[in-house]
Order: C-alpha cells, then structure tokens, then sequence
C-alpha cells in the first residue's frame, strides 16, 4: 500500500470509528435542522465546515501554529453544544423563512468551529507522523479520507432522518428536539471527561 493509500485510510477511520465519537457528535448536531431536499444548504454547511478544518490542519500539522491540545479537546464539545443548543432556541421558528443575514449565521458557525475541530484533527495526525517535517503528501492524503468520511457520515445522518420522517411519519420538530438533545448530552459527557479525566 502506498503512502498516499495509507493516510488516506487514516483519515478516513479517523472519522468513522466510534473513537470520532466528537466528530460524529458534531456532524449529527449540524445536520440536525436538514431534510433530504435540504441537501443545497447541507453542503454549504458542510464546506464552511471543511474550509474551517482542513486550514487548520494544515497550518498545525506542518507547526505553523501552536495551541495547547488540552483545551482544543475542551472546546470541542463545546462546539457541539452550541451547535445543538442554537438547533434547540430555533425549533419553533425552524420552518419560517429567514433573513439572509440570518441564513449566513450557521455557516459561519460551521467555519469558526471547523477551525477548532481542524486542531483537534492535527493532534492525531502529528502524533502518526512523528518527525516528518513536511508531510505535504501525507497531510493532503489525511484531509481527503476525513472528508470521505464526513460526507459518508453526513448521507447516512440525511438517509435515517429521512426513513423516520418519512417512513414512521415522525415530525421534524421531534427529529431536531430528539438528535439536538441527545448530542448536546453526549457533548456535556465529552466535555466533564476532559475536565475531570
């Protein structure tokens, strides 16, 4: 297997494993307030996220930047808090249009927290690296399988909301109080783990 192949897989089961438990958490909290024929506000969402997180990869794992990775692992939850606890406050406005002002507001969320997950990200892959100093190919290879995983992880959020709304006739009131809850109680886990490991 090449190296390319290799760091490519790495990112990829960096994402989807329940190790990402964070990440997921994350994902499912962003998607939350999205149906299927949402898919265009999905993606938008989805890029301001990865814009976020594939600069500061790069700029942590090639030492451009410096942080303390106890508080990045803090704030990570923290992120996803947010994300939920503003998916909870807009429950009942959820199907009312919105000011395009307002619109731009959960983009710039996904981009402001994709610089912090991006930290989070490097903390994994500087530790697989060691001392490569330059690890261009193997940093761009990482971002790629962590992409691929996101993208599969945010279909499979899409496709299960999809089956409850549809199938089961479950509302999507219900759908955002139920995931944004459950991923704000995981987030505050996450985040009491990080305090008192």
């Amino acid at each position: 297997m090449s190296v390319f192949q290799t760091y490519l897989e790495l990112g990829f089961l960096h994402i989807c494993t329940p190790r990402a438990a964070d990440h997921l958490t994350f994902l499912l909290a962003l998607c939350a307030p999205y149906v299927l024929a949402d898919w265009r506000r999905v993606l938008a969402l989805v890029t301001s996220f990865t814009v976020g997180h594939s600069l500061t990869l790069a700029l942590a794992t090639l030492g451009l930047v410096a942080f303390n990775p106890a508080v990045i692992e803090a704030l990570i939850p923290l992120t996803i808090m947010v994300t939920a606890l503003v998916n909870l406050r807009g429950a009942n406005q959820m199907l009312a249009p919105r000011a395009p002002v307002l619109a731009a507001v959960p983009n710039a969320l996904a981009l402001g927290f994709g610089l912090v997950h991006g930290l989070g990200f490097s903390n994994y892959l500087r530790a697989l690296l060691g001392a490569n100093s330059r690890p261009i190919r193997e940093l761009f290879a990482f971002n790629v399988g962590v992409e691929a995983g996101q993208v599969l992880v945010v279909v499979a959020i899409l496709l299960v909301g999809a089956g409850l709304l549809r199938g089961l006739r479950v509302a999507r009131r219900d759908w955002l109080l139920t995931t944004s809850g459950a991923a704000l109680g995981i987030a505050a886990v996450l985040l009491l783990q990080q305090l008192w490991p």
